[in-house]
C-alpha cells in the first residue's frame, strides 16, 4: 500500500511537467518561435544545438546501466552520429557551427530506445529504476530547451527593463561589474577565453558533480534521496520565472554596445560599461530590442554555479577544488563580461539556498527547522527584489548603510543554511567497544 502514494505522485509530476512544456508550446508559437517540444523534436534530425548536452544527458542515464550496456550504449550513440554524418555530407547539406553541432543525434536516439526498453523489456523495479533514468537525461535536455524558450519569451513579452533601478542600487555595493570589467579587460585573451569557456560548460561541471553523486545507482539499484540534478532543474524551472517580473538585461546591454549580435548603444542608455559608473538619478524602466533576453535578476549562472559548489563539497578533493574553481570563475565571467550586476549575484545566491534548503526538506521530510530556513530565505529574496525596485536611489545615497544591509541578509541565509543542514546530516556513531573478558587461568 505504501507505493500507492509513490505512484501518484510520480503520475501527478509528469503530468505536470508535460503540461508545462505544451503550454510554454503554445505560448511561443503564439509570439512566432519554436518551443521547447518542436526544438526538441528536430534534433532527432537536424543538427542540434549543444551535442555535448545531448550526450551529457545520456551519460546521467547511462548511471542506471552496467558497464556493459554503458559500452553498448555509447557505441550505438557514436554509430548513429557517423551515419547522420555521412548521409549529410552525401547530401550536400552545410549548416553554420555557430547553430548546431555535428554530432548529438545519437545520444537523443539512444535515450528514446531505452525508453522503448524500460515499457517494453523491463518489469518491475527494473522498469522504474530505467524510466528514472531516462527521464532524468530527457529533463536535462528539457530543461536547457525550456530556458531558451523562456528567454525569447522574455524578450519578446517584456518590451521594458529595469535596469536603471538596479544599476543605481548597485552603487551600494561599489559598481562590482564596472571593476570587475576592467580587470577582466586588463587581464588580456588568456583570461577572457578562459573565463568565457567556464560560463559557457557551466553544464559540463554540473555533470561531473551529478555522475559522482550518482555513481553507486547501477550497483544499489536506488537513485539517493536528494543530488545536484534535482537542484538545477528547479532553478531553471523557477528562475525564468523571476525574469518575467523582473526584466533585466545587464550592465553591457543597457550601458554598453551590447554582445551576442543583440543589443546596441541605439538601445543603451549610455556608453558608460566598464569605465564610468553610472550617474546617481532617478531611475526609470526604459525600452529595449526584441531579442536580449531579460535574463539578469536573479543570475541564474551564479545560482547554478553556487549549487555546483555545495554538491561538489562532499566529493574528493580535486572535486572540491573544481566547484570552488567554477563558482569563483562564473563570478568573475558574469561581472566581468557585464552580464549581470552585484545586485544579481546577491539574489542569485539567496535564491539557490533556498531551493536547496527546500529540496533537502523535502527529501528527509519537513520539520520546523526546514520551515524556517526556507521561510527566512524567500523572506530576505522578496526583501531584496523589494528593495532593488523601490529604494535604488535610498540605496545609492546611503552606501555605508544600504551596503553592508545587503551582504548581511545574505550571509543570514548563508548561515542559517549551514546551520540547520549541518544539523541534517547523519551523526557518526562510534563502534561498539568489545566487553573484556576474563583472562585464562
Amino acid at each position: 500500500m505504501w507505493r500507492r502514494p509513490r505512484v501518484i505522485l510520480w503520475t501527478a509530476a509528469a503530468v505536470t511537467t508535460v503540461g508545462f512544456l505544451v503550454a510554454l508550446e503554445i505560448t511561443a508559437r503564439h509570439y512566432g518561435l519554436r518551443g521547447p517540444l518542436t526544438t526538441e523534436a528536430r534534433e532527432l534530425v537536424y543538427p542540434p544545438k549543444s551535442g555535448f548536452l545531448l550526450y551529457a544527458s545520456m551519460g546521467l542515464m547511462m548511471v542506471v546501466l552496467t558497464w556493459r550496456q554503458r559500452l553498448v550504449a555509447a557505441g550505438v550513440a557514436v554509430g548513429i552520429d557517423v551515419v547522420f554524418l555521412l548521409v549529410r555530407w552525401a547530401s550536400g547539406y552545410h549548416f553554420d557551427l555557430d547553430e548546431g553541432h555535428p554530432f548529438g543525434n545519437g545520444a537523443l536516439w539512444v535515450l528514446l530506445g531505452y525508453a522503448v526498453i524500460a515499457v517494453t523489456r523491463r518489469t518491475g523495479q527494473e522498469r522504474a529504476l530505467l524510466l528514472k533514468g531516462v527521464t532524468l537525461g530527457l529533463l536535462l535536455m528539457a530543461g536547457r530547451k525550456t530556458g531558451d524558450t523562456w528567454l525569447l519569451i522574455t524578450s519578446k513579452s517584456r518590451p521594458t527593463v529595469l535596469d536603471q533601478y538596479v544599476a543605481t542600487a548597485d552603487h551600494a555595493l561599489g559598481n562590482p561589474s564596472w571593476l570587475v570589467g576592467r580587470l577582466v579587460n586588463a587581464s588580456g585573451p588568456v583570461g577572457t577565453h578562459l573565463l568565457d569557456y567556464v560560463y559557457a560548460q557551466l553544464a559540463v561541471a554540473a555533470v561531473v558533480v551529478a555522475l559522482y553523486q550518482l555513481r553507486n545507482v547501477a550497483a544499489e539499484r536506488r537513485f539517493p534521496r536528494h543530488h545536484l540534478v534535482r537542484t538545477f532543474l528547479v532553478i531553471g524551472l523557477l528562475g525564468p520565472g523571476i525574469y518575467m517580473i523582473f526584466p533585466v538585461v545587464g550592465p553591457i546591454f543597457a550601458y554598453g554596445p551590447g554582445a551576442s549580435g543583440t543589443g546596441g548603444l541605439e538601445w543603451a542608455a549610455a556608453n558608460l560599461w566598464p569605465h564610468t559608473p553610472t550617474p546617481i538619478t532617478t531611475p526609470h524602466p526604459m525600452l529595449y530590442d526584441g531579442i536580449t533576453p531579460r535574463n539578469c535578476m536573479p543570475s541564474l549562472h551564479t545560482a547554478w554555479a553556487t549549487a555546483i559548489f555545495i554538491h561538489s563539497r562532499k566529493g574528493p578533493r580535486i572535486l572540491r577544488y573544481g566547484g570552488a574553481f567554477w563558482l569563483v570563475a562564473t563570478l568573475a565571467a558574469t561581472l566581468g563580461f557585464g552580464y549581470h550586476y552585484g545586485a544579481d549575484i546577491v539574489a542569485g545566491v539567496v535564491f539557490t539556498l533556498t531551493i536547496e534548503a527546500a529540496l533537502r526538506a523535502q527529501a528527509r521530510g519537513w520539520d520546523r527547522s526546514g520551515t524556517r530556513l526556507v521561510a527566512h530565505g524567500t523572506a530576505v529574496f522578496v526583501a531584496l527584489l523589494l528593495a532593488y525596485r523601490f529604494l535604488p536611489l535610498e540605496m545609492a545615497r546611503l552606501p555605508w548603510l544600504f551596503g553592508p544591509l545587503v551582504i548581511l541578509a545574505m550571509l543570514s541565509v548563508i548561515y542559517g543554511y549551514l546551520r540547520t543542514t549541518s544539523r541534517w546530516e547523519p551523526k557518526p556513531v562510534p563502534a561498539p567497544r568489545p566487553e573484556p573478558q576474563p583472562e585464562p587461568v
